[in-house]
């Protein structure tokens, strides 16, 4: 997915741009970084598993360690969603949004989803030894209850990556949407920190 980034910012003419990729985007921006050094004049990531050994727990920890991904196709992937929805606990998402969430993974789009994270346990070892080589400046953002993917992720990059920042707000899992006015926040000085030295937007 981080080669699929990079073809996607090529395909789309955007440049040099900032990338923002939290949860699920965390590992995918940082391969995309780690593969073309000067791209991008910073990212922000967080929420996504990281660390090596696994460090996830919850629904998230069963669907890696699960044999197969026959229990998922046996459900609808809109249910599926519905249920990881509840944990955003302080916003409520408009109608559109939620939708579309839920339209995304519809039928067996989940089940073919989990591939993704399915591949951490082969995927994240190679990820931890590209960190120190990424010279991209990292913005972390995690949840400190986040009961999917435990701040330690966040904590492992923090300490591997040669330029980041770490930042912990006080939500569960979708820091994004429970803590939007300081991810917002948070997003918006970093790229401005950002713009002149590395970056022409």
């Amino acid at each position: 997915m981080g080669g699929f980034l990079l073809r996607l910012v090529d395909e789309w003419e955007l440049g040099r741009p900032h990338l923002v990729g939290p949860d699920i985007g965390t590992g995918a921006v940082l391969f995309a970084a780690s593969e073309d050094v000067d791209r991008f004049p910073s990212v922000i990531v967080g929420s996504g598993g990281a660390s090596f050994p696994l460090e996830v727990t919850g629904a998230l920890k069963e669907i890696i360690e699960a044999p197969d991904v026959s229990a998922l196709r046996a459900l609808d992937g809109r249910d599926i969603v519905a249920q990881a929805l509840v944990g955003i606990e302080r916003h409520v998402l408009p109608e559109g949004v939620r939708e579309d969430y839920l339209t995304s993974y519809a039928g067996d789009r989940f089940a073919e989803s989990a591939a993704y994270v399915r591949s951490y346990p082969s995927d994240l070892p190679i990820l931890a030894e590209r960190l120190a080589d990424i010279t991209t400046p990292v913005q972390i953002i995690a949840g400190r209850h986040d009961a999917l993917v435990p701040p330690s992720n966040a904590e492992f990059l923090h300490a591997r990556l040669a330029d980041s920042k770490l930042d912990i707000l006080e939500t569960g899992h979708f820091t994004w949407e429970d803590g939007a006015d300081d991810y917002l926040e948070l997003t918006r000085s970093w790229i401005e920190a950002h713009r002149t030295a590395r970056s022409s937007a």
